[in-house]
């Protein structure tokens, strides 16, 4: 499995679906961002470790840092490993006494753990590959090619379509608005255009 590291770039309200945030992951040596939905419980337990602040009382992600570390053991990183029916799927790996062990995991929960640890966050290649979106700042001069595209009648409609989709995809990304772009990339995946 080839991993890319990546950074926590940021966690924002979607304005979508109610209670709902989108965790921006981007990639430490590159362009590449992956939005990830996640609940209101573990978007604050994330956000409250980022900032330093502590709770009157541990929340479950703190439990479970508590329970890791009793057992003499340490988390050296966690991976977001698959991307299966649109849902993300992560592992937390854990160095034992004599070895390591791969434990599932959401990946909200595995992050959450990360941040407590300072541990390394990775995504698979294949998983940012299929569900990065890239924020490029010269995407503009591909849009000459536009007219010569429209001019062959069998693809006119579809072509415009992809157009509009890549359009209102900027637009979504220099909005910051990872959630719209995640859908708007997953429908431009269903008319078929690889670049």
């Amino acid at each position: 499995m080839e991993k890319v590291q990546v950074d926590i770039l940021g966690l924002s309200t979607s304005p979508s679906s109610a209670g709902a945030y989108a965790l921006i992951l981007k990639e430490t040596n590159g362009k590449r961002k992956l939005p990830i939905i996640i609940g209101a419980f573990e978007a604050q337990s994330i956000a409250l470790e980022l900032e330093g602040m502590k709770p009157p009382r541990p929340l479950t992600h703190d439990l479970m840092k508590s329970i890791v570390d009793t057992f003499a053991v340490s988390l050296n990183e966690v991976c977001i490993s698959e991307l299966r029916d649109g849902t993300f799927y992560a592992k937390l790996f854990i160095e034992g006494v004599s070895e390591t062990h791969e434990i599932d995991a959401r990946p909200s929960d595995a992050i959450a753990l990360a941040v407590r640890y300072g541990a390394p966050i990775y995504v698979d290649e294949q998983v940012l590959g299929e569900a990065g979106i890239v924020s490029e700042e010269g995407e503009e001069e591909g849009d000459e090619e536009t007219p010569k595209q429209e001019q062959e009648p069998p693809t006119k409609q579809f072509t415009s379509k992809f157009e509009q989709l890549q359009s209102a995809l900027k637009e979504a990304i220099e909005k910051e608005d990872y959630e719209k772009a995640a859908k708007l990339r997953d429908d431009i995946r269903k008319l078929g255009i690889t670049d």
